[in-house]
Formats: C-alpha cells, sequence, structure tokens
C-alpha cells in the first residue's frame, strides 16, 4: 500500500483512503472521497481533529447498536448515519457461517452478498448520497465488515481486482497492532489454507464471478445513487 494511503488517526489502527487506485481501463479512485476504518470510538481528541482536517463531513457506522458509545465526542459538522450491517437477528445464517468456519474471514462475503444484499446496498447507498466532504467507513475492527464494504465499493468504482485484493490484504498487517501479536503469518490467511484456498483466490472469485452491480440493483440500488457514487469516487 502505497505511504499516502494509510492515515495515522490517533486512537485507531486500521484507517486508509480508498483513494489513488487504478480504474479498469485508465484513471484511478479520488483521494480523500472514501475512507475506511476501525472504531472511531477509539479516536483521541487528536485523532479526532485529524479526521476532520483530512475532510471527512460524513460517518457510515456499520455496527450494531449495543457496539456503539454513546459518550463520544466529536467534532462540530460531523454527520452520523448509522447503517447495522450484520442483521444479526438471522441467526440461521450466523449459525452456518460459525458452523463452517467461514466467520471472520472472506468466505461469508459471497453468501452475505447474495442473501443480504439490501443490506449491503444501504450502506453504499449512504456513502453515494452523503453530503459534501469525505466519507468514512467504519464497523469495530475495520477488517469484516467494513472490508466487505470497501470491496464493494471499489468494484462498483471499477477498481482492478487485484487492487481491491491488495487492499483487503493490509489490514492483516495493520491489525497486528490491535491483536498485539508479532507473528508474520495471517491467522485468516491460515484457516483458508486448511481448506485449500487463499484470500486472494476467494476475493478474485467474488469480484470477477459475482456481478455486484447487478445484485445490488435487484436489491434496491438506483441508477442515481450508482452514479453517485462513481462520482463521488473517481477522478
Amino acid at each position: 500500500m502505497a505511504a499516502e494511503r494509510h492515515l495515522e488517526w490517533a486512537g485507531c489502527y486500521n484507517v486508509r483512503d480508498l483513494g489513488g487506485l487504478p480504474i479498469r481501463g485508465g484513471g484511478a479512485t479520488r483521494p480523500a472521497a472514501v475512507v475506511r476504518a476501525d472504531s472511531l470510538d477509539r479516536l483521541t481528541s487528536e485523532g479526532w481533529a485529524a479526521l476532520h482536517a483530512y475532510g471527512i463531513r460524513t460517518v457510515v457506522d456499520l455496527r450494531e447498536d449495543e457496539e456503539r458509545s454513546t459518550t463520544v465526542t466529536r467534532p462540530d459538522g460531523i454527520t452520523v448515519v448509522h447503517v447495522p450491517l450484520d442483521d444479526n437477528a438471522d441467526t440461521a445464517f450466523w449459525s452456518w457461517c460459525l458452523d463452517d468456519d467461514a466467520d471472520g474471514t472472506p468466505l461469508y462475503y459471497r453468501p452475505f452478498l447474495e442473501h443480504k444484499a439490501e443490506r449491503c446496498v444501504a450502506a453504499i447507498a449512504a456513502v453515494a448520497t452523503a453530503e459534501p466532504g469525505g466519507v468514512v467507513v467504519h464497523c469495530g475492527i475495520g477488517r469484516d465488515r467494513t472490508g466487505l464494504v470497501a470491496l464493494i465499493l471499489l468494484a462498483l468504482a471499477g477498481v482492478e481486482p487485484d487492487a481491491i485484493v491488495a487492499d483487503y490484504a493490509v489490514s492483516g498487517e495493520r491489525l497486528k497492532r490491535y491483536f498485539n501479536h508479532p507473528r508474520q503469518d495471517d491467522p485468516i490467511a491460515e484457516r483458508l489454507a486448511e481448506r485449500g484456498t487463499t484470500i486472494a483466490e476467494v476475493l478474485t472469485e467474488l469480484v470477477t464471478e459475482v456481478d455486484i452491480e447487478a445484485c445490488l440493483a435487484a436489491a434496491g440500488l438506483g441508477a442515481a445513487e450508482l452514479y453517485a457514487l462513481r462520482t463521488r469516487m473517481t477522478v
């Protein structure tokens, strides 16, 4: 990852700009338009100041109600849009994820997208229709829910599949500080290796074999929202 994509916002571990990524056919994603992050509840006052100085004006929070702090003090001019992604009430789906050892890995992305596309639409629409200024999307550690939404955003913007895969992989390195372990091997990669696959293979299959735009359109993503998203994210 280019050094300029990583953002040091005091209190967070896994923050990066989704700008500067190559688009199929030429061009790149727009810098400072959309940022992905781990929980902003951990930001210090200096971290919030850095977020605001970077031009962020909208926060899209993918967490459930019970995960959110009620004591966070944000700078003036920041709008928070709460879009719970997981649908925890669907215990059958999450039981399957746990039983299949897919939870917490990109193995659950495709079935989630196919079965809960309307949840993904809500998150994408929140980014597309945000007020002027940068948007940051976050969950708890910025890897699973945020990873899925970031993948969808980049796919809709036309980013090269290899760049989408590489962006996901950065979280493994960034989160070593969060988990406080020095190990070199990514535990998610190890879990997938036990199943005879890799992170790159799983994600590449998703972004090349699934028509993500059509899937979301069928679940309610409108042409105007898609146009707004691409206008926001691409140069």
